[in-house]
Order: structure tokens, then C-alpha cells, then sequence
């Protein structure tokens, strides 16, 4: 059986019904024979509900009392969650990040985690009952409560498999996983089955809004399979996997675990699947781990996909949803997924297409081009704690030894990094500022670019044919990103996504609720 984390977001939870929607999929994959530990995000529009209600009563409310006041939208959800499926008859316990173990630092509405230390998680599952965590949240050396920002919730996720070494972390959205291109803005976009991790990372850091870039990054770092689905259907999803996981590993029982004891009995286990009790995985005790099947199932246990005989009936949703179960338990002894340029030769070049709206730009005219000009620039934006995507310097114009710079950065760090740079005018020597706010970011991803010629001309070609122009250009081994009018952004998704083929025959994509985080 497995260690299986799951994480809602929030338009998973979003009212009551939502909530007993989502405690009947957790109560099925407990009673599968999976240990089971949920992340919950705020219902709703809860965080944005409270937010508004802070700029009503203070025009710069503190830091450290928005994070108590923001980490309460989660707090309800956990609650209320493990309610619903204590009533379901499972046994249930609601945890904040603080009492799971997050730590993190003191960098408030923005932390970062810096350990885990999940005892009361650990205690809760080898008791029988399910976990039930706050997401988005967690304690520093202060014991302040602190936030990770937004979409922090599929952070706390992964640290938590991560910590406690689970099988795979499922990240419940409101679409069926990945597609070639948002679904919303691109009705054709197909669904992908299988993504390396390198091209998911560089769709999350360029606008893919269904997986947040820090659990991206964290489960890389340590191995952690991710599974993205929709909680509304059984669809498969899509599967986030680049190396080998040992077996699920459920911590022994600790000392000190009466207040975290279970009110329920634990029910029977009922997966209905043979197993073979006399050979645990050699990283846990015999007595704490349930038995594994004695043969493999019928599934790919790494896309999750049915693999029925000859002659079968063409699966339907309730089978998808049992193949599922099956692949999650037979993860720990699955193939690795190979890497994007080891996959077969009539594999797509282009994984998908990722675009951003929450990006601004700024340009310094007239800089002086000389050693050290920019080094300074960018020392002076990186003290007002401005992070930079693109940057673009020109050629100096001739005789003048001027030059320009542009660079563009998240729109809630602008104003801080445009105060700094107008503050050192005098020192740095540039004529003026220019802002937009008015962009939007295009990126190509694919790590079959790698050995591809073409890409590029195709994709410049494709922005050429629909009228398009270019503001600014940035690539890497397996990404290349533009900066177009934000009024066009819609336009050139579609078009480059059609340029590539990427369009599906019929529309493949349901967006069941909002955005999912």
C-alpha cells in the first residue's frame, strides 16, 4: 500500500458541498489501504475576502498581523474538512503548519521553509486516522505564524511528502492536469500524460498557474512524484516524475501521542488487492507497513493509464479512478520516468506553452555604458527585494556612449525597485524611467529543443503571421520566452499554439471551478 499526500486548492473546498465532495474522495482512497495526509488551501475566495477587509482598516496593515489574519482561510478548511470525514466514519485530525511541523523563516506574507518536522503528522497516520493540514503556512524561530505567499499551499504539500518520504503527492486542481496550454484561454489544448520535471519547472516559473514554482522546486530537490488531477472527475491527470523513490515509509509510533489519539476506531483496511505481509520495504519496521501486492497491477504504473488486455472494453471513469488507486501503490517499485530527450524519437518537440500577466517592465534610458553600470543598477533593485525575469541591454548608439536597460519583474515588486532606481538617478547617470505595466509573457517549453533547429523561426513566424510584435526575448536549453502587448497575449497563445500543433481534435480541457488555488 502507499503514503499518499493529497492537496485542494481552493475552489476544491469551497463551500460545505465542495468539502463532502472532497472527504468522500480521501475516505476512498483510505479505505483503498492508503495511508493518507491531506493539504488544505482557504475555501473559495476566502484569502482575497480577507485581504480586502485589511485594506479597509489599514492603508499598510503590519506584515506580521496579515499573516495570522490570512493563515485563518485555511484553518477553517482543515477544520471542517476533517468533520466531513469523521462523519464518513474514518477518524480524522486537523493540524495548523505550526503543529505539522513547518518551519520556516521570518520573511512575512513570503517565507520560505527551512526544515519539517512532522511528529504530530507521523503519530496521527500510524494511529489510523487521517492528517489534515493547513497549507500556506508555518511557525519561525519566534513562534510568529508566517506565511509562503500565494499558491504556498502546494509548498507545504510536497515539504510534507518529502518529510515523510510518501509515494507520490497528488495536487487535487479544478482542471485534469497539465494541458499544452491554458484550457481557459485555449478551448483545444491537449492534455499531458507524462511531464519531466526540468519542462514543469519552467511552465510554473513562466505563468502555468496549476502547480506553484517553490513545490515545483522542492520536489525536485527530493524526488517527490507528483500526480496533478481534477477533484470534480477520476480522470487520470498527469504525472510529475524524474527519478527512482524508495518504498512508503510510515514513521514508528512516538512517544507523547495521547492528545493526538484518533476519536474513532480505525476501520478495516478494504483495497480488496492481495498482499504479501512477509516482505515490507527494508526502510520501515514489518509491523508499521501494510503488505504490497504479490503481482503488479494492470497499469502504467507511471502515467497512471490502463493497460487493458486485447480485446477489452475502452475504460470508463470509475475504472480510470480504480487504475489509479493501483498505480499510487505500485509507485514505490515503478519504472523511473525517463527525461524528455531519452523519451521515444516521435515524441513532440514542444511540451506546452506557458504565459504570465502578473509581470511589469521597466527601462533606464539613456545609462551610461560603462564597467559597473548595471553591475550598480541591479544592486540597488536587488536591496529593495525586487526579483528580475528578463533583462535586454541595447547597443550603445553611436557616439554617444549611451545606452538602454530594460528588465522586467513581478508587478508587486515594481513600485519598490522604480522608488530605489529614481533615488539614485543622480548616481547612476540614466536620463529617465520608463514603466509598463501594460505586458505579457509567452513561453515556449520543450526540452526537445535542445536538438531541434527551427523552433525559434517557427515561433517568430507564428507571432509575424498574426500580426504580433515583440518586445523583448529570453531563452534557455528547453525555454523561449517573449514579451509581447499584454491586449495580444490571448491572440499569441493561439497562434503559436496552433503553429506547433498542438491543438487538440475536440476540446479535451473542462475547467470545473475558478483557478484552483
Amino acid at each position: 500500500m502507499a503514503l499518499v499526500v493529497q492537496k485542494y486548492g481552493g475552489s476544491s473546498v469551497s463551500d460545505v458541498e465542495a468539502i463532502r465532495r472532497v472527504a468522500k474522495r480521501v475516505v476512498a482512497t483510505r479505505k483503498a489501504g492508503n495511508t493518507v495526509v491531506v493539504v488544505v488551501s482557504a475555501m473559495g475566495d476566502t484569502t482575497d475576502d480577507l485581504l480586502d477587509m485589511a485594506d479597509a482598516i489599514s492603508a499598510k496593515p503590519p506584515a506580521r498581523e496579515m499573516d495570522i489574519l490570512l493563515s485563518a482561510g485555511e484553518r477553517i478548511s482543515m477544520a471542517l474538512l476533517a468533520m466531513a470525514i469523521g462523519e464518513l466514519g474514518v477518524p480524522a485530525r486537523a493540524y495548523t503548519g505550526a503543529q505539522a511541523g513547518v518551519l520556516t523563516d521570518s520573511k512575512y506574507g513570503r517565507a520560505s521553509i527551512v526544515g519539517v518536522l512532522p511528529e504530530r503528522i507521523a503519530r496521527a497516520i500510524q494511529m489510523g486516522a487521517v492528517a489534515v493540514v493547513a497549507g500556506f503556512q508555518g511557525i519561525n524561530e519566534v513562534e510568529d505564524v508566517t506565511t509562503l505567499g500565494r499558491g504556498g499551499s502546494d509548498t507545504t504539500a510536497v515539504a510534507l511528502a518529502a518529510a515523510l518520504n510518501a509515494d507520490v503527492c497528488e495536487i487535487y486542481t479544478d482542471v485534469d492536469g497539465l494541458f499544452t496550454a491554458d484550457p481557459r484561454i485555449v478551448p483545444t489544448a491537449r492534455r499531458i500524460e507524462a511531464l519531466s520535471s526540468e519542462e514543469t519547472l519552467e511552465m510554473a516559473a513562466n505563468g502555468a498557474k496549476i502547480l506553484h514554482l517553490r513545490a515545483v522546486e522542492y520536489a525536485r530537490r527530493f524526488g517527490v512524484p507528483l500526480h496533478v488531477r481534477s477533484s470534480f472527475s477520476d480522470k487520470t491527470g498527469t504525472w510529475i516524475y524524474d527519478g527512482r523513490r524508495e518504498g512508503a515509509f510510515i514513521p514508528p509510533l512516538l512517544p507523547g501521542a495521547d492528545d493526538d489519539a484518533p476519536s474513532a476506531p480505525t476501520p478495516a483496511l478494504a483495497s480488496g488487492v492481495p498482499a504479501d505481509a512477509s516482505a515490507p520495504p527494508a526502510s520501515a519496521p514489518a509491523a508499521s507497513v501494510p503488505g504490497r501486492p504479490t503481482r503488479a497491477p494492470a497499469v502504467d504504473a507511471v502515467t497512471g493509464r490502463v493497460v487493458a488486455p486485447d480485446g477489452a472494453l475502452p475504460p470508463d471513469g470509475a475504472s480510470v479512478g480504480a487504475a489509479h488507486t493501483k498505480a499510487v501503490n505500485a509507485r514505490a517499485q515503478a519504472r523511473p520516468h525517463p527525461s524528455a530527450q531519452e523519451d521515444h524519437v516521435e515524441a513532440p518537440v514542444i511540451s506546452g506553452i506557458a504565459h504570465d500577466r502578473s509581470q511589469d517592465k521597466i527601462t533606464l534610458v539613456g545609462v551610461p555604458d560603462i564597467p559597473g553600470a548595471a553591475a550598480r543598477i541591479f544592486e540597488i533593485v536587488a536591496r529593495a527585494d525586487t526579483n528580475i525575469d528578463m533583462i535586454v541591454q541595447d547597443v550603445s548608439a553611436e557616439g554617444t556612449g549611451l545606452t538602454n536597460i530594460s528588465f522586467t519583474c513581478p508587478d508587486g515588486d515594481s513600485a519598490a525597485a522604480r522608488a530605489a532606481l529614481e533615488a539614485a538617478q543622480d548616481e547612476l547617470g540614466f536620463k529617465s524611467l520608463h514603466f509598463n505595466p501594460n505586458i505579457g509573457k509567452l513561453s515556449l517549453v520543450g526540452a526537445g529543443m535542445r536538438s531541434h533547429p527551427g523552433v525559434s523561426a517557427k515561433l517568430f513566424g507564428a507571432l509575424s503571421d498574426a500580426g504580433i510584435n515583440i518586445d523583448m526575448i529570453s531563452t534557455s536549453e528547453i525555454r523561449i520566452s517573449v514579451v509581447v502587448d499584454d491586449a495580444v497575449l490571448d491572440e499569441a497563445v493561439r497562434a503559436v499554439h496552433s503553429a506547433f500543433g498542438l491543438d487538440a481534435e475536440a476540446a479535451e480541457a473542462v475547467v470545473y471551478g475558478g483557478t484552483g488555488r
